[in-house]
């Protein structure tokens, strides 16, 4: 039986986009299963699959995962041939370690720049802390620019989860107009013509949900 993933609208669920774009882009064939955010009937579906009351959730082998961080482990485990993680050690544990920092940091990107696909041109006032998420997320990818560029047009040359993780940040800087330097640039490019990205983007374009908490910006 394939995999079967539960997500939440396209257009505004990071989390779910993370997921999604790990088994496509990964080449795992799966089916998905939308659930509306912020409706009567919410809660309700999403209790169908799991107790956490998040998507997006995981169906595998007669398994229910929740998390996304879970999600890429299992996928991880489960599909080896993918290598879905860096074979060095080093690479490894900076990728793990960049993708961890994604799961539990950057608090205020997360608020003040809520993704929003279909939306372009939004601008938000950029405060030092706002400012600080940023510049970290340039020096990440310019770093990991500089260490694998060489071996690839990835993270870490090859993809691997941390291209899944910093996927709806390309969104974000993308929706709120904020220049990137060279050095980081490569990244938003490379992701932005994937396939997968793509299709992401045109069903984003088709849903026809507003969650006006998630309008940010003028």
């Amino acid at each position: 039986m394939k995999p079967r993933l539960i997500i939440g609208n396209k257009n505004y669920s990071s989390w779910s986009l993370r997921a999604w774009f790990l088994l496509r882009e990964a080449g795992i064939d799966f089916d998905e299963h939308r659930i509306v955010l912020e409706t009567d009937e919410t809660g309700r579906q999403i209790a169908e699959f799991t107790s956490a009351g998040r998507v997006p959730v995981l169906l595998l082998d007669g398994m229910t995962v929740w998390d996304t961080m879970a999600i890429a482990e299992t996928v991880a485990e489960r599909w080896p041939d993918k290598k879905l993680w860096p074979d060095d050690a080093v690479a490894r544990a900076h990728a793990r370690s960049i993708c961890a920092e994604m799961h539990s940091g950057f608090e205020v990107l997360r608020a003040q720049m809520p993704m929003n696909c279909r939306a372009m041109g939004r601008h938000v006032q950029l405060p030092d802390d706002l400012t600080d998420d940023i510049d970290r997320i340039i020096a990440i990818w310019t770093e990991c620019h500089r260490r694998y560029g060489k071996d690839g047009p990835w993270l870490f040359g090859d993809f691997t989860i941390a291209d899944a993780m910093y996927a709806p940040v390309v969104l974000r800087l993308r929706t709120y107009g904020i220049n990137l330097p060279e050095s980081a640039g490569f990244y938003p490019h490379r992701l932005l013509e994937s396939d997968a990205m793509q299709d992401w983007l045109a069903a984003c374009e088709s849903e026809i949900e507003v969650i006006a908490r998630e309008e940010t910006g003028q």
